[in-house]
């Protein structure tokens, strides 16, 4: 027999649902503890580098699950590079075809993306140059013009528009040098490397080494756009979207872009 009882024996009933609550409270400070981390890969266009990372952190003090990864480039090349697979989340275009090749080959989630931003395109030159039109760079005194490579940056293409409806893009070939994405035409420039080339405007902003020359008619090239798309094989779709719901919802967001020069797009 016995020589004594323990005073904390439980009934059966009592001890089973003080477990059954035990796990539920564990279970649930797990999930307190277990915030999805996730890191957002965007591919966007060089003409936003100094542009889009404040907005991300921003955005990251409101939701500190969400880190962001910034790859910088031509529109045309990211959008290469996204087609051969590599992991990105968010495409931020500084034009519309990159973005419409890709919707068409399906790589885009749902197939759609939004113009999210607009910009201008500027003619510029070294601060001390004393080019003062477009029309002057056939003269002598401009040796060499950088823009953008047509083929892959919209910058170029956008320059390479204009100069035809002015009817000076052949006559002036013999002077070109050709960059890889607007960042370098700028810096051609601001070296002196070069006597003109062509950017946007918001490249051109607070640049003390550059001077716009001459702002391009927008009549003369295709609308200069920023679509903003999420690529269909992100992991993080969900995420992606409501970064990009955010962008537009915003005022904070839009105030950032407006203050680097860029002509908000549809904010809601």
């Amino acid at each position: 027999m016995p020589l004594y009882r323990s005073d904390h024996s439980l009934p059966c009933g009592r001890s089973g649902a003080l477990i059954a609550a035990l796990c539920l409270l564990t279970a649930f400070l797990s999930a307190c503890h277990s915030t999805k981390h996730v890191l957002l890969t965007v591919s966007a266009a060089a003409s936003l580098t100094g542009t889009i990372e404040p907005i991300e952190n921003a955005y990251t003090r409101l939701h500190p699950e969400v880190e962001f990864r910034n790859n910088f480039g031509s529109s045309g090349a990211l959008a290469r590079q996204i087609e051969q697979g590599a992991p990105v989340d968010l495409f931020l275009s500084a034009g519309a075809k990159p973005v419409n090749e890709l919707k068409a080959q399906g790589l885009l989630e749902s197939g759609k993306s939004r113009v999210l931003l607009r910009n201008q395109l500027v003619l510029i030159a070294p601060s001390d140059s004393k080019l003062s039109s477009v029309s002057q760079l056939g003269t002598k005194a401009v040796g060499k013009i950088a823009l953008g490579e047509p083929s892959s940056v919209p910058a170029g293409q956008y320059a390479m528009q204009s100069l035809q409806a002015l009817h000076q893009y052949d006559a002036l070939r013999a002077k070109y040098v050709y960059a890889k994405d607007v960042r370098q035409v700028l810096a051609y420039v601001e070296s002196g490397n070069v006597d003109a080339g062509f950017v946007y405007a918001t490249d051109a902003r607070n640049r003390p080494k550059v001077k716009i020359v001459a702002t391009l008619d927008e009549s003369s090239h295709e609308p200069i756009m920023y679509p903003i798309a999420v690529i269909a094989q992100s992991a993080h779709a969900r995420e992606a979207q409501q970064f990009i719901d955010a962008l537009f919802s915003t005022s904070t967001a839009a105030s950032s872009f407006a203050n680097k020069g860029f002509l908000v797009a549809n904010h809601e």
